[in-house]
């Protein structure tokens, strides 16, 4: 194996004495993984901060080993996690994205919205801009992995108007006609992930928990259900800049 390609820096994890076992999401090649020697050195550990761009070089004997990676700093996003409200949602973003990809398959689609997410950030670090696009990015990455929600049908009557609230069990939305006297147990739609407007700060956290239940439903279940911390430190933190 041999692949050079930029990446966004995932997940870093150490590895031995000195170096790290890196994870990085590349456009075309999916998330690559390799073992960076000096991974934890004071001159290369900066450069593998999670959300960070690199060009990086990965080789390998085989498929079946884990590849050497070196790495080329592209572009830092270090200083965001100074703040407490974009670290937080590049710390969810990263470790949603590094845990539920498997490795090797393309999503080309994904790398281009997590950096239009984290674009976003780095431009408004107050969440004002970005909140709304985290959920998008979460509805993405469900129908990228084969669990998207229906948003454009209502699952009683077939139709596309008024489409306002989500079944929680089938994913599929539902019109305000047909959804009353059942409100309480449907989220919210809010229509910016129809339409692709802009969200507000209510939008956007209704929006969170509809994409959060099927995450936990979906992806994040078992095992697997750790970094719904992260996404729980995010969503407190929203709060309270909504507050």
């Amino acid at each position: 194996m041999h692949l050079i390609a930029d990446a966004i820096v995932l997940a870093v994890r150490a590895h031995g004495e000195h170096g790290a076992v890196v994870r990085a999401l590349t456009p075309v090649d999916g998330v690559q993984a390799g073992y960076v020697r000096g991974g934890r050195s004071r001159r290369i550990g900066p450069i593998l901060q999670p959300a960070n761009v690199i060009r990086g070089e990965w080789r390998a004997r085989s498929d079946e080993q884990l590849p050497a990676l070196a790495v080329e700093l592209l572009r830092s996003r270090a200083t965001l996690f100074a703040s407490p409200l974009p670290a937080a949602a590049i710390e969810w973003l990263t470790v949603l994205t590094a845990i539920a990809l498997p490795e090797g398959q393309p999503y080309p689609r994904l790398h281009e919205a997590l950096t239009g997410v984290l674009d976003a950030i780095e431009a408004a670090p107050a969440a004002r801009g970005w909140a709304g696009s985290v959920a998008r990015y979460e509805l993405l990455l469900l129908a990228e992995l084969g669990f998207g929600l229906d948003l454009d049908r209502c699952v009683v009557t077939e139709g596309a108007g008024d489409l306002a609230f989500v079944s929680p069990k089938s994913g599929i939305a539902v019109s305000r006609a047909a959804a009353a006297g059942y409100e309480a147990r449907l989220f919210a739609l809010p229509a910016f992930l129809r339409d692709g407007g802009e969200a507000d700060w209510g939008d956007a956290l209704a929006a969170l928990a509809l994409t959060g239940h099927f995450l936990a439903r979906d992806i994040l279940s078992d095992r697997r259900a750790e970094p719904l911390v992260a996404r729980e430190r995010l969503l407190d933190r929203l709060k309270r800049a909504v507050a």
